[in-house]
């Protein structure tokens, strides 16, 4: 979610300095040449109790302190807005960007419209289609070596929201674009021939199946009132051999593997470091695995004359650690792997494998109850592990050699004592931003990562008290990056993981009215924390609701433990600010948040 810049502008000076002059005019935000492709801004600041405050001579609501967001439609191109408080005013500029497609002037293709955009390799017999966008009523084509793809003007499709507009709840498709866009389809074929409907190409122009067919760039071809022009495509194709995929191994300690060809596309299972997997694609940096998945190739490094890599699996053990116990899966190779967890389940999907299962040691186990298998179809074996409770705690995977290590974690031990309740447990908690990263902006200029320490301190307090042995992300104002956070989680293992926020919005939002707690989770262990904690405070302390929210958030991702983020309150809102920096709510929304934390141990199950 957006965190908005800690500016201050006092007359028209802008400067990063957060100390305020009891008697001036303060706007946090927007600053000026402010761009955003939004149909209306909010203007978040501050200015002394008495008299109005006019944006553009309209008055404005204040809270009681003098703290104001109010929010003004944007016309498309420059917007000037001036803010007035008695003798001092501000004047600022925000520029509405157009979402919109205009389409050409004359004999020419949109810029940047040509598709694919960069270089592509697809297997044999796999569509390739080509775009672009150019007038109305042209006649468009591609030329790829000896055959001509016709590109057709395609429906107006609807453009979708940013995945933010569910903050706002402005996720509606819009349709907006007003030019054409043209586009049209191939299958190539290999090795003796590449087919277009009736356009062949003879097996003389392309190599033999044991090596790739390098196609070069397509040739964009517009015309348009009896005039032609061309236009080279940006990237090559190339068409894989089957019998040569490249192999690669996965180099990063935790590999980022993707729904798609960029970081746009949705996360799915990390791959462990060492995974190997076949090439069946690549667009530009990112790789295809044979699996399904994508992850860019800087996470991988090519491993010379390696063929596209098979297991089997036979045994499957489990040995007991401090804490946890550990699956040993014994492989071949290193193949991809995914997981799913479930109420009371917890599956794990071995690909380019091939069971040859026929005994499976299952002790009786603190967590587990029974495994399960089924070869799920020819390349993947599936094993469920039934859980003796619904509350997870935390996962690992890693590779030792070609064995495959799944570790799964055992409950922490609760507090007996009611004194001591959280006695030896070990809760994260995680304040966030710090340093450069100031985070959000409250109206008076001060920022969220200086509210965000003194809340996770305070909390840190109170759950010593309750014997709980506390880890820090940070103690002070210094730059932790969100890499350096998780894999704190990761080798401290606590039994939860909180990370410690304050709220802002997109620009489209309404920063007058919205307020409230909400909490979000990633993966299925930290469900249940994150809907108790959210109903916990809105009723133990009467505050309004944001929600309970599934989010791909750095800190909500980490496997090893419960993690959760918390957005205590709205930084944005005028009214929730004046809560969010009151020392006594503060101390108070510690304390509830510790005795929450408590209650969610003592209930678990």
């Amino acid at each position: 979610m957006k965190k908005l810049l800690g500016l201050v502008i006092l007359g028209c000076t802008v400067t990063s300095s957060v100390a305020l002059a009891e008697s001036s005019l303060i706007v946090v935000y927007p600053r000026t040449n402010h761009q955003t492709t939004a149909a209306k801004i909010f203007f978040i600041g501050t200015a002394p109790k008495d008299g109005q405050v006019l944006i553009n001579g309209k008055p404005i609501n204040r809270s009681q302190a003098g703290h104001f967001a109010p929010s003004f439609p944007l016309q498309l191109g420059e917007n000037l807005f001036t803010v007035r408080h008695q003798n001092q005013a501000v004047e600022i500029k925000v520029t509405r960007l157009s979402t919109q497609i205009e389409p050409p002037k004359g004999l020419a293709f949109v810029k940047d419209s040509l598709t694919p955009a960069s270089d592509i390799a697809r297997l044999p017999g796999e569509r390739i289609c080509f775009s672009a966008i150019a007038p109305l009523n042209a006649k468009v084509a591609v030329n790829l070596v000896n055959q001509t793809v016709a590109l057709s003007p395609q429906p107006t499709q609807a453009t979708l929201p940013n995945n933010l507009a569910a903050l706002t709840g402005r996720n509606q498709p819009a349709i907006q674009s007003t030019a054409l866009k043209y586009e049209g389809c191939t299958v190539l074929q290999q090795p003796n021939f590449l087919i277009n409907g009736n356009n062949t190409i003879s097996g003389a122009d392309v190599p033999d199946s044991g090596q790739n067919v390098d196609l070069g760039k397509p040739e964009f071809q517009l015309t348009l009132n009896n005039q032609t022009i061309t236009q080279s495509g940006s990237g090559k194709i190339q068409i894989l051999s089957p019998a040569q995929l490249p192999v690669v191994a996965v180099t990063a300690d935790s590999g980022v593997a993707r729904t798609g060809p960029s970081t746009d596309y949705s996360r799915l299972t990390p791959l462990p470091k060492g995974t190997q997997a076949a090439v069946t694609g690549k667009e530009g940096e990112w790789l295809r695995l044979d699996y399904g998945a994508w992850i860019n190739s800087k996470e991988t490094q090519v491993l010379a004359n390696a063929v596209p890599p098979r297991t089997m699996i036979r045994s499957v053990g489990y040995r007991q650690v401090p804490g946890a116990t550990e699956i040993v899966f014994p492989l071949q190779i290193p193949v991809p792997v995914s997981v799913q967890q479930g109420d009371r389940s917890f599956t794990l999907n071995l690909y380019n494998t091939t069971a040859q299962t026929d005994i499976i040691r299952t002790d009786d186990n603190p967590i587990i109850s029974r495994l399960d298998w089924q070869q799920v179809n020819p390349g993947q074996v599936q094993y469920t592990f039934n859980l003796k409770k619904s509350q997870q705690w935390g996962y690992k995977l890693r590779y030792e050699g070609t064995s495959l290590i799944l570790a799964l974690r055992h409950p922490p031990v609760v507090g007996e004592t009611r004194r001591r309740p959280l006695a030896g447990m070990k809760i994260l908690l995680d304040p966030g931003h710090g340093g450069k990263e100031s985070g959000a902006s409250g109206p008076t200029g001060y920022p969220e990562k200086d509210v965000n320490l003194v809340v996770s301190k305070l909390l840190r307090d109170e759950l010593v008290q309750r014997g709980a042995t506390v880890v820090m992300t940070r103690d002070d104002d210094r730059d932790v990056s969100l890499v350096e956070r998780q894999a704190i989680i990761s080798k401290e293992e606590p039994a939860i993981a909180l990370s410690i926020h304050y709220n802002a919005l997109p620009d489209d939002g309404d920063a007058e009215n919205t307020k409230g707690f909400s909490a979000f989770w990633y993966h299925p262990q930290a469900h249940d924390l994150a809907i108790f904690l959210h109903n916990y405070i809105v009723k133990n302390l009467k505050r309004p609701s944001y929600g309970v929210l599934w989010n791909n958030l750095a800190l909500a991702r980490p496997t090893a433990a419960p993690s959760v983020l918390l957005e205590l309150g709205f930084m944005s809102n005028p009214d929730e600010f004046e809560w969010v920096v009151n020392p006594q709510a503060q101390q108070q929304i510690s304390k509830s948040l510790a005795d929450g934390i408590t209650e969610w141990f003592k209930n678990v199950k």
